[in-house]
């Protein structure tokens, strides 16, 4: 017989995604830091690892140079996920924009990659408003990361990874 509380236990809903978008050009593949591509995206194993050739390959292939937020930039970015979350009815938990990527932890009734499209969307028609950003082209890299959160223990570590573990503040006249 279940407990009373296991009764409305829903183990298929997350409980927030902490969703990151990088900047165009910023992460290529073969990088040190690691990578994923569509080859290599299943969860648990390893990332692509560091190849030189791969990077300079990737350079090879952008019709651009690479997208850095500038503080007026950040800001715009964040207002527009801001907005996005507010008029959607999600509750934003956190957001940081920094030079190269945007991170937030989100709590939304639709799936993680709505969640992504919108944020990403919401972030460019910012940007656009602020006047910083005029190209026809997106700022952003093609997808980004989509992390379910299944606890209140993943969900806080979530924020704390977005709060606190970005590096340094970054100066607010760049």
């Amino acid at each position: 017989m279940p407990y009373p509380d296991e009764d409305f236990k829903d183990d298929h809903t997350p409980v927030g995604f902490l969703i990151t978008f990088r900047c165009f050009g910023t992460w290529l593949h073969g990088d040190r830091r690691g990578s994923v591509d569509r080859f290599h995206n299943v969860y648990g194993t390893p990332k692509l690892g560091p190849e030189r050739a791969r990077v300079r390959y990737e350079r090879k292939l952008m019709t651009r140079p690479p997208v850095r937020l500038s503080a007026k930039r950040r800001a715009a970015a964040e207002k527009g996920v801001k907005d996005a979350c507010k008029k959607r009815g999600w509750q934003l938990w956190v957001v940081n924009a920094r030079t190269n990527h945007v991170h937030s932890v989100v709590t939304a009734n639709c799936s993680s990659k709505r969640v992504r499209s919108t944020l990403k969307a919401y972030a460019t028609k910012a940007i656009r408003e602020a006047g910083c950003w005029l190209s026809e082209k997106s700022p952003w890299s093609y997808r980004g990361s989509r992390r379910s959160l299944w606890t209140e223990e993943e969900l806080y570590a979530a924020i704390d990874h977005v709060l606190y573990e970005q590096g340094p503040a970054l100066a607010d006249n760049d």
